[in-house]
């Protein structure tokens, strides 16, 4: 059987006589198989977009600068401003005991 011809009522009876219906199984899925190798092929997936920038990335070969230099700063001094922050933060209306600052006046 090629898959251009095409059967009439009376062949479709005889086949479907004919083994519990199993001719007609097997002429079914070669038209299925037919009209599958008849369709065209699926186009092929766009080309990927070349790389633009991505937030928050660095560009490729490079690396971001070294740490700021004050940040170089020894702990002591670190220590001090956490404590003069955390002073003015939580307690503001005493005076701050940071060792950096002046005593504030009472009148």
């Amino acid at each position: 059987m090629t898959a251009d011809w095409e059967p009439d009522v009376e062949d479709v009876k005889a086949m479907r006589a004919e083994g519990g219906g199993a001719d007609l199984r097997a002429f079914m899925r070669q038209q299925i198989a037919a009209g599958k190798a008849r369709r065209d092929p699926a186009p092929p997936p766009p080309a990927p977009r070349p790389p633009g920038h991505r937030p928050g990335a660095w560009p490729a070969g490079t690396h971001p600068p070294g740490r700021p230099p004050e940040w170089d700063l020894p702990p002591a001094v670190w220590d001090a401003a956490v404590r003069h922050y955390r002073n003015t933060e939580h307690f503001p209306d005493q005076p701050c005991d940071c060792g950096n600052c002046p005593p504030k006046e009472t009148r």
